[in-house]
């Protein structure tokens, strides 16, 4: 398992928290995701050999939300 910290720059809402959180929890491999758009910043606990981060990113902003 790994663990990563991205950014969110438009994530500003609790609809936003949603939207970001369930993009990357449809994904198999991702054990745990906690997006705060306070600080707009997504804790991410995934299983490298699963999926990876690069295609977490690209779900993450297909739902609206790029990431950095």
């Amino acid at each position: 398992m790994q663990t990563v910290e991205l950014t969110a720059p438009k994530m500003s809402c609790g609809h936003c928290k949603m939207a970001v959180e369930s993009a990357a929890a449809a994904l198999d491999g991702v054990e745990s995701v906690t997006a705060d758009p306070g600080t707009k910043k997504i804790q991410l606990t995934f299983d490298e050999n699963t999926v990876s981060l690069e295609t977490i990113s690209q779900a993450i902003t297909a739902a609206g939300y790029p990431v950095e």
